[in-house]
């Protein structure tokens, strides 16, 4: 049975730099894959904790990625105990930003179960105080040394922000707010879906290196205590790949 693991707790830091090679070298691993299928279950004796390094919380994302794609799924921390054991607090290995599209549930694409990862979700991965507060806590009052900043294939926010700027036309209600906090992203090379398809990517670059810009952020990060990387998620293959 699995019990709660003790939040790790954040140290005060001061305004630093991002050490942009820590991130370049984090997100290999996803784009590399995981241990073999066949390999051992993930299992937690009483007090065990889960990854603590940027480097670990990847393995498991990766592992778990795999077991999903080759359904292989494993569904795990559902039990009683579990539920139980989670009542008294939380210490996700985690944090992914994703987009709110119901074909991406991030449990479920790395296999992972209750009190696993925080997850933080808007249309187009798009920042604004709520996000960025929400991530900061995870962050700095749980100590998760990890956050992906995880867009999608046939993202619908990213096609609704590159029809807009091509036609002119103003998009409904909040949503051309969504639109216009995509627009910097949209790559002007491209055309039709293959300008969707690299915006995808670009608008993960530009969310994580925004993130990689915050103070805070950026002194776990340059004290190894923090990754953020990109990643994208294909819907055709299941398989989540780093975008660097």
């Amino acid at each position: 049975m699995r019990v709660t693991r003790t939040p790790r707790t954040a140290p005060t830091t001061r305004r630093t730099l991002l050490r942009a090679s820590a991130a370049t070298a984090a997100a290999g691993v996803l784009a590399a894959g995981s241990p073999p299928v066949g390999a051992a279950p993930r299992t937690r004796s009483a007090n065990a904790a889960g990854p603590a390094t940027p480097a670990a919380a990847l393995k498991e994302l990766a592992a778990g990625n795999r077991r999903w794609r080759t359904l292989r799924q494993r569904h795990p921390h559902e039990t009683a105990g579990v539920r139980s054991a989670l009542v008294s607090g939380q210490s996700p290995f985690a944090l992914i930003l994703g987009c709110i599209d119901s074909r991406v549930p991030p449990e479920l694409v790395f296999d992972q179960g209750l009190g696993d990862l925080m997850t933080v979700r808007s249309a187009g991965e798009v920042l604004d105080e709520a996000v960025l507060g929400s991530i900061a806590y995870g962050v700095l009052e749980l100590g998760i040394p990890l956050v992906v900043v995880l867009g999608h294939q046939s993202c619908g926010a990213v096609a609704a922000a590159v029809h807009a700027e091509e036609t002119g036309e103003s998009l409904p209600a909040h949503i051309q707010y969504v639109a216009d906090q995509i627009r910097p992203a949209i790559v002007h090379g491209q055309h039709g879906d293959a300008r969707v398809d690299a915006t995808v990517s670009a608008q993960v670059r530009l969310v994580r290196s925004r993130l990689a810009r915050e103070s805070d952020l950026a002194a776990k990060v340059a004290a190894g205590k923090l990754a953020i990387v990109g990643a994208r998620y294909e819907l055709g293959t299941q398989l989540v790949h780093g975008v660097g």
